[in-house]
Formats: C-alpha cells, sequence, structure tokens
C-alpha cells in the first residue's frame, strides 16, 4: 500500500528526509488511521503517545486533541510573529536531538529545519560554522561533529536570505 503525499511543512521542509516521519503500519494517536507514515520526533503533551501520523501534525488536530507541541521554542525570539510560533510548535514535525532540540530563527521567522550534521556536511556552510564558533564550541568539538556522533550539529537555513545557521549538541 503507498501512502498519500505526505503534507508540506513551511519549517520543516523534508521531514521523511530528517528521519521525523518513517514509515509504519500503526495507527495514528489522533485520527486512527493507518496512512503508512508515523512521527518519530518528540511530543510535549498531556498524554503519552504512540504515534501521529503527518495529517494529523499538519492540520494541528493532534496538538488540539491532545494539548501536544512537537519541539521548543524557548526562549521566544523577539520579534518573530506568535503566528510563526504557534506553527512551529503545533503544525510542524519537531526532531530529535541529544539533549533539548533549539528551534532556530532568522530575519524575524522560523528557519527551516535541514536536518543533522557533522563537520564533513558544515564544511560547505562557512556560516553556518561561524555560528557554531561564535556560541563558544571550541574548534576541535566543532571537527568531531558527526551525523550520528555523541557530538551532532543541526542545520537551519534562514526563509528569507538564505542564511545557513547551526547549533551543536552533545550526548
Amino acid at each position: 500500500m503507498s501512502s498519500p503525499e505526505i503534507p508540506s511543512f513551511r519549517y520543516h521542509p523534508d521531514p521523511v528526509g530528517t528521519g521525523s516521519i518513517v514509515p509504519s503500519g500503526d495507527e495514528c494517536d489522533a485520527c486512527g488511521d493507518r496512512r503508512g507514515l508515523l512521527y518519530t520526533g518528540p511530543v510535549y503533551s498531556v498524554e503519552e503517545l504512540e504515534g501521529i501520523c503527518p495529517w494529523c501534525i499538519a492540520d494541528g488536530r493532534a496538538a488540539t486533541q491532545f494539548e501536544a507541541s512537537f519541539t521548543d521554542v524557548e526562549p521566544v525570539p523577539t520579534g518573530v510573529p506568535s503566528a510563526v510560533i504557534d506553527e512551529i510548535l503545533h503544525r510542524t514535525p519537531g526532531f530529535a536531538g541529544w539533549q533539548q532540540e533549539q528551534w532556530l530563527f532568522h530575519c524575524g521567522d522560523g528557519a527551516e529545519f535541514v536536518g543533522r550534521v557533522g563537520f564533513a556536511e558544515l564544511r560547505h556552510h562557512p556560516d553556518a560554522l561561524q555560528m557554531l564558533a561564535s556560541d563558544g564550541n571550541p574548534p576541535e568539538l566543532i571537527e568531531a561533529l558527526a551525523v550520528d556522533g555523541d557530538a551532532t550539529g543541526y542545520l537551519f537555513r534562514c526563509r528569507s536570505c538564505g542564511q545557513h545557521l547551526a547549533y551543536a549538541d552533545y550526548l
């Protein structure tokens, strides 16, 4: 059985590619359907949830039904519209990190989550490397970042100016 086309997410354009949404034959906790795909990232909810389909994230059903959010944006950046924060929290798939995930912002908007990265991938994005350095990460730690390592980078892209942003997280 093939899955219908996945909904689009402005702030997480490829949740299947990042591993936040995976093939599954299980039911969605929100709608009860078996659509072939379920979200695997963090869910901050009043209930323990087994799986949410991307359609129930996109239309806000899961957030409303379970008082759920799918990422953390604390602290809320100054100048970002509340509608953007609401969309990222309640209608955008999050991603799993080692510690507490962070959503990055630029040009008064949420940035697009590109995915987990290591130093090899970051070498093509000097703007993201500069951000990691200015956040106080020593060069040897930045060079040790690996997609699936104990130290991982998380890459974002500004939706307005295209600048790449990153933060590092460690096991």
